[in-house]
């Protein structure tokens, strides 16, 4: 009875969950951080107006930690998170310049002057070198454990592309089960899996997936399954013939707005 209650706790804590995001992998120039910072501060309040107005459901802001040997590895990634593809469209493709510098002057109203607004909002993109966007579908996820999630928390992204067509029923059917009965445990806190369906022309190719971890510290994600088992190794074995990871990228949240 103990566990069925904590399931539906953890259904309803990650109920409003986006299904489609813009991931936004971000290259400062050098030198650059704490500008860049400054300008997200400056559009938190633009985002909280964008969610109220329904423009976006959610936004975060996550700074890359784990080190690259790829001399174009992003410093930040942003995910923007969406409720339709609908929505994500009419984000991505309606709205104007001149739309954004009016909903920022609506934001910071009283706080920041409307020339100040302006001179900000002309000035964006100076910070960063280069913005590689991908837009994601959500395939499938996990229940949601350990609270809403705070600054300081960590997130592991791993970009992968699927070898053949048995990849996300093999996630979904297979792997899932095991993670979900995880975090049940207390092991783990969340694992989902979205798919690529569009990227800008300067994002790499070679990923069709993203995996999105956020983990428990001593934990695992198969709690209280034997290794060895035949079962399991020919798990992983399917597993292994479906994909191929990249490096996993361990994230710190920045930021959040929902």
């Amino acid at each position: 009875m103990k566990k069925i209650i904590l399931l539906f706790t953890l259904l309803f804590t990650f109920s409003a969950s986006a299904q489609y995001n813009i991931l936004s992998a971000v290259q400062l120039n050098e030198g650059q951080e704490d500008q860049y910072l400054a300008l997200e501060a400056f559009f938190g309040p633009v985002h909280d107006l964008a969610i109220e107005k329904g423009i976006q459901n959610s936004q975060a802001v996550w700074k890359v930690t784990s080190e690259s040997e790829d001399e174009n590895a992003p410093h930040y990634i942003i995910m923007t998170g969406f409720s339709s593809k609908e929505q994500l469209d009419a984000y991505n493709n309606s709205w104007t310049a001149d739309d954004w510098v009016a909903l920022a002057k609506e934001a910071h109203k009283g706080s920041i002057s409307s020339s100040r607004v302006e001179r900000i909002m002309n000035n964006v993109g100076s910070e960063s070198k280069e913005r590689r966007n991908y837009h994601l579908k959500r395939v499938d996820r996990t229940i949601w454990a350990g609270g809403s999630l705070k600054p300081g928390d960590e997130l592991v992204l791993v970009p992968t592309q699927a070898q053949n067509d048995d990849f996300e029923k093999y996630e979904s059917e297979f792997w899932k089960p095991y993670v979900e009965n995880s975090i049940i445990n207390g092991k783990h806190r969340f694992w989902g899996l979205s798919k690529v369906y569009e990227r800008t022309e300067n994002a790499y190719e070679g990923m069709s997936h993203f995996f999105f971890n956020v983990f428990v510290e001593g934990g695992s994600m198969t709690d209280g399954i034997p290794a060895d088992s035949f079962k399991f190794k020919k798990l992983q074995e399917g597993l292994n013939a479906a994909s191929q990871h990249s490096d996993p990228i361990t994230l710190e949240l920045v930021s959040r707005h929902n």
